[in-house]
């Protein structure tokens, strides 16, 4: 059966739940033929539109450019020089030439500029794609490099001060109420069997649940029908939750990270993965 088959049989079967099921059951009934959606669209991998990008970002990763006309094939994501099988799994870790703990999309950005002499600027007044646009080349890098570990289990560093301080900084951060709404990460995501309207929403705090989704981004959002890595994810969070806006690469949004990836530790990595 065809991807579209699926989508509108399981689009039918959502339709009716929310039209015959009663009130009480209604939602379970929903989420039941959602979640028969989303595992229709998993059982055939290349349903997947990520997979689009993660093409492209192998492209990109090969491709000379910027001011000094070279491909990113020297970047060091951790493993040493253009070593990009397993590097996901072991992110955020601690960079000596950068002096910082990064994530993916940090640091493929650190490479672009000071490799291939990439003006950042730009992308970092406006990092993530608008609803229907592609994701942007960072992404599409981060969504290829991430799809090379899939299947192994994440690993992030936490051996040097700086790696368990980006931790501890995360951790604070989840848990501190702040803004117009007293909210925190863990209003929505520090008590299991919470949701928002359809959507389930894990206990990241726990590692079970944590490894269930992390090694998940980046994804494909069918709502959004692009590609969204987790920076832009915990940015689209902390725009929900009335916030300051969490600035791309920022060491809040990399201690974010750096706490959820550690939470989620020996999870499986399964990007690009489909969302809702």
């Amino acid at each position: 059966m065809r991807p579209a088959q699926w989508a509108r049989q399981a689009l039918v079967a959502i339709a009716l739940a929310l039209v015959v099921a009663p009130s009480a059951t209604a939602q379970d009934a929903t989420e039941a033929a959602l979640e028969r959606y989303r595992q229709m669209m998993k059982a055939d991998p290349w349903a997947n539109p990520a997979l689009l990008d993660a093409d492209r970002g192998a492209t990109l990763w090969k491709m000379k450019r910027g001011a000094r006309g070279v491909s990113l094939e020297a970047c060091d994501l951790g493993k040493g020089a253009g070593v990009v099988d397993g590097a996901f799994v072991e992110l955020p870790r601690y960079f000596s030439d950068a002096d910082r703990v990064m994530d993916l999309e940090t640091r493929v950005l650190w490479c672009m500029e000071k490799l291939q002499g990439v003006d950042g600027s730009a992308f970092r007044r406006d990092p993530h794609p608008a609803t229907g646009a592609p994701v942007k080349d960072v992404g599409a890098i981060a969504t290829w490099i991430a799809s090379r570990s899939a299947g192994q289990k994440l690993a992030p560093q936490r051996t040097h001060p700086r790696e368990r301080d980006a931790i501890e900084l995360g951790a604070a951060l989840f848990h501190r109420r702040s803004g117009p709404l007293d909210f925190a990460c863990a209003s929505c995501h520090g008590d299991t069997g919470k949701r928002i309207r359809l959507q389930q929403l894990p206990k990241l705090s726990e590692t079970k649940e944590a490894q269930g989704v992390m090694g998940e981004w980046p994804a494909y959002r069918v709502s959004s029908t692009n590609v969204m890595t987790l920076q832009h994810r915990l940015m689209d969070c902390y725009w929900q939750m009335r916030l300051h806006r969490l600035e791309f690469g920022s060491d809040a949004s990399v201690a974010l990270a750096a706490y959820l990836t550690d939470r989620a530790r020996g999870g499986a990595v399964n990007a690009p993965s489909i969302k809702r």
